[in-house]
């Protein structure tokens, strides 16, 4: 495997919105990262497990047995995926939610707004999980 090959950045979206799901793949693709979609918690957890991302961007919202909540706190309890950092992106812009999941363990609370794109960008710059904007 090449050094550029062992640099590419793995994510999980964890979104049930099929468009929701492929908005964040092609906007993270086109910014040099692998994604895997899982649309619900259990395979969201499934996915966490075995393919070890380097980020999961998870939404709080979701049917299934847990919501993105209580996933996150599964994952940051479980010893084989505590320490991937979470992004919770959700349409709920409520500041006790953002407080909680943070207490949770994410690293982040995005707000599906005018502005989540570049929140989320930069994130993953921050986190060098993609290349700096160039100016």
């Amino acid at each position: 495997m090449s050094q550029k090959e062992n640099s590419i950045k793995k994510a999980l979206i964890v979104e049930d919105s099929p468009t929701q799901a492929k908005h964040l793949e092609n906007l993270l693709s086109e910014n040099g990262m692998i994604t895997i979609w899982a649309c619900d918690s259990d395979e969201g957890m499934h996915y966490a497990e075995t393919l070890h991302p380097d980020i999961i961007i998870l939404d709080v919202f979701m049917p299934g047995r847990m919501n993105g909540l209580q996933l996150c706190k599964y994952l940051k309890e479980n010893r084989r995926t505590h320490s991937i950092p979470i992004i919770l992106l959700t349409q709920y812009n409520n500041k006790e939610t953002a407080q909680f999941g943070l207490k949770l363990g994410a690293i982040e609370y995005i707000p599906k707004d005018a502005f989540a794109d570049a929140v989320l960008l930069e994130t993953l710059r921050v986190k060098g999980l993609i290349a700096k904007a160039e100016a």
